[in-house]
């Protein structure tokens, strides 16, 4: 009886093998629930994380398979934009409420609330570096800084004027963010403008010149000197952007586009995949309006 088991697992192992030689292709359309209103998306390892704007739920799905569940409830909150660092907490930024929320991305639980202003504001887009979460305001014309201390403890929040060669206007100002791998600059997209900046850790800003060319970005994405800006107009796509070493200046090569992509908004990156949430703003929302992500080509 037992060299005929040896004999079905062996067999087993043997039909197994070419799948498992080629791999299944990872889906190129990655859905969410019907009616969820997504805006941002953050990526660790395989798994994928995606907020709910109107109720601040937090979906957690697999790049592999497609499938994922409900990790942060509906607790009366927002979710804009999304980080999650290598302790495994996920920062979310809070739109309307003024705030910034922390959660465990391996359960969901709270970790930490920040109210940054009780002001008319909306904080739109966070990006987790080693000493600190760094979040935008639309409205207002700060970064939020959370500071992280050498063994992760997080400090309290604080307000950092944007200053230098940005100015407010009315509108959507400052959206996407992201950082350098040092931490040590920031990156800003302004909406309203289409103009890129580099921020220094005091919230100095200097504009990076773009030979003219404006970038209407919402989520942006830094790897090495490329630089992607998911924009909506003049179509929906994610504008590619070679910079310069020291960040002053670029240049737009091309533009990524999908038939899949509807009003997409914030994007994170795979291997040599970029994965794009499509907010599908120009369709009026309800419970059975479907949304997803596109996996595209870097």
């Amino acid at each position: 009886m037992q060299r005929i088991h040896l004999l079905v697992a062996l067999a087993g192992l043997v039909l197994a093998l070419p799948l498992a030689a080629t791999g299944a292709k990872r889906p190129d359309h990655l859905n969410l629930p019907n009616g969820w209103q997504p805006e941002g998306i953050a990526i660790k390892g395989n798994t994928f994380y995606v907020g709910s704007i109107p109720t601040g739920r937090v979906w957690r799905g697999n790049l592999r398979t497609g499938q994922g569940a409900e990790l942060v409830p509906n607790r009366g909150r927002a979710a804009i934009g999304v980080d999650v660092d290598h302790r495994n907490r996920l920062f979310v930024a809070g739109g309307p409420t003024g705030d910034g929320y922390v959660y465990d991305a391996r359960t969901g639980a709270d970790i930490a609330q920040f109210n940054f202003t009780d002001d008319n504001s909306f904080v739109n887009d966070v990006v987790v570096t080693k000493r600190a979460a760094w979040f935008t305001d639309s409205t207002r014309p700060f970064l939020y800084k959370v500071p992280i201390g050498r063994h992760g403890q997080l400090g309290a929040a604080q307000s950092v004027p944007l200053t230098g060669d940005i100015v407010y206007q009315g509108g959507f100002n400052v959206n996407g963010i992201d950082a350098t791998p040092n931490g040590k600059k920031l990156i800003i997209v302004q909406t309203n403008t289409g103009q890129l900046f580099k921020v220094n850790r005091q919230g100095v800003a200097h504009r990076i010149a773009l030979g003219g060319a404006t970038v209407p970005g919402d989520g942006i994405l830094l790897h090495g000197k490329r630089l992607f800006a998911v924009v909506r107009s003049p179509q929906d796509g994610v504008v590619v952007i070679k910079l310069r070493s020291n960040l002053s200046s670029g240049t737009v090569l091309r533009t990524i586009t999908s038939d899949d992509l509807d009003d997409p908004t914030t994007i994170d990156e795979h291997g040599s995949r970029l994965y794009a949430v499509n907010a599908r703003f120009s369709t009026p929302p309800g419970p059975d309006v479907p949304y997803w992500v596109t996996k595209l080509k870097r």
